[in-house]
């Protein structure tokens, strides 16, 4: 089965994760996904397959050389975002010519190069698109697929040597749950790589460091005729709040290297209002600013208001830069590859996260490697078939050159 075949068959599996169930896996799609992935790793050959009670599958290919070879991983995750529906998804292949892509007649939705000028960099190649009525499932199923056609190939090859590789298939990875439950040690790796990025090229080994924050309001409800002197909004004191915070540092306004404050809901009465953020900083120690920010408006809030705003906030995981660095031949080597394979890598901070952070952190170096896909998350999500090829190919330059050096 070539890679393409793997992805389209496994976009048909709903797995979209969820954050209010409370188990892990968070959605028993995801389950089910993996325990296909089992048949086929058993129908490949690979072995020491393990699929936990948490959703978390792990595989072997033995090494067929007797050099040290350090043992590398290779990881994606199982679940697609709970942003849109998973469910259904209908692929097509296009033969992109340039121009627009109408992806559903019937509800007009099109796929633009005026909204999507990336698109423009696809003009020959073959695209994998959506009905437009569901995502597509690229990130992180394109990962899924170039992992196991790679661990094909070399089953099928055993005249290319490599040293002993182990692959992982998480779940919950889009709520931010993926390294929950990730046992490190099991998975005896040197260092490891998630094939989770987008566009061809992509190698990242810097991420947001990140947080969450959940603000309350307390208010005072009396009637409106007989308020003046006596009511206190919450709600209006929430927007109060929220416009304190710099207009620059919102996602909207930012790029690069800069964090920002992006409000991701909101509730609200006269009683009792909420706000809740994300807070994304690369510079640790601008992160521990903004978090410092978050506290001081609302001293600032209760200084005019006693006992009005309380803040609940958490980290959620650290800029792997930290640990990956000191280790910078495991980047190299990702570099090395995809030059070796004719493609040019795009070395960038991530704007976001992956489990890979995470797991650097659990003593797993974990650089991020492209998966191929665009527009992660939404009904505009695309795959150039030539980058997720290329991502396979990535994959086994990799091997084949931690065996040979």
């Amino acid at each position: 089965m070539a890679v393409l075949d793997r992805f389209l068959h496994y976009v048909t599996f709903d797995t979209q994760s969820s954050e209010t169930t409370g188990v892990t896996p968070s959605t028993p799609g995801q389950r089910r996904f993996a325990e296909a992935l089992v048949a086929e790793l058993q129908a490949i050959g690979l072995e020491e397959i393990s699929l936990d009670e948490n959703g978390y599958l792990m595989a072997t290919l033995p090494a067929n050389t007797e050099k040290a070879v350090p043992t590398i991983g290779f990881i994606a995750h199982l679940d697609t975002s709970p942003d849109l529906s998973g469910r259904d998804v209908k692929p097509r292949i296009v033969a992109y010519t340039g121009g627009d892509i109408v992806l559903n007649e019937a509800q007009r939705i099109v796929l633009s190069p005026d909204m999507f000028p990336e698109l423009n960099d696809y003009v020959g190649q073959e695209l994998v698109v959506t009905d437009g009525t569901t995502l597509l499932g690229a990130d992180d199923k394109a990962g899924v697929a170039a992992i196991i056609e790679a661990m094909r190939e070399l089953k099928e090859h055993p005249e290319w040597i490599h040293g002993k590789i182990r692959i992982a298939f998480t779940p919950d990875e889009e709520i931010g749950a993926g390294a929950d439950h990730f046992d490190v040690e099991k998975f005896g790796c040197a260092w490891g790589y998630t094939i989770d990025g987008g566009q061809v090229g992509e190698l990242e080994y810097e991420n947001f460091n990140a947080a969450v924050a959940k603000i309350t309001f307390k208010g005072l409800n009396v009637h409106p005729g007989y308020a003046k002197n006596k009511m206190l909004n919450a709600s209006l004191r929430a927007t109060e709040f929220a416009a304190w915070l710099p207009e620059t540092m919102r996602p909207e306004t930012t790029e690069g290297y800069e964090g920002f404050f992006h409000l991701i809901g909101m509730t609200g009465s006269v009683e009792e209002a909420t706000l809740s953020y994300i807070i994304r900083d690369h510079d640790r120690a601008l992160f521990e600013e903004k978090k410092q920010l978050i506290q001081q408006l609302a001293a600032r809030m209760n200084a005019a208001y006693p006992g009005c705003a309380t803040v609940e906030m958490r980290d959620q995981y650290y800029n792997m830069r930290e640990v990956v660095e000191p280790q910078k031949q495991v980047v190299d080597l990702a570099f090395e590859a995809m030059q070796a394979v004719g493609v040019q890598p795009l070395v960038k901070p991530i704007r976001g996260g992956t489990d890979g952070a995470r797991l650097s952190f659990m003593g797993l170096p974990c650089p991020n490697i492209f998966a191929g896909g665009l527009n992660f998350h939404g009904r505009y999500e695309f795959l150039p078939v030539p980058s997720l090829e290329k991502s396979m190919q990535t994959i086994l330059k990799i091997i084949d050159l931690a065996a040979k050096k």
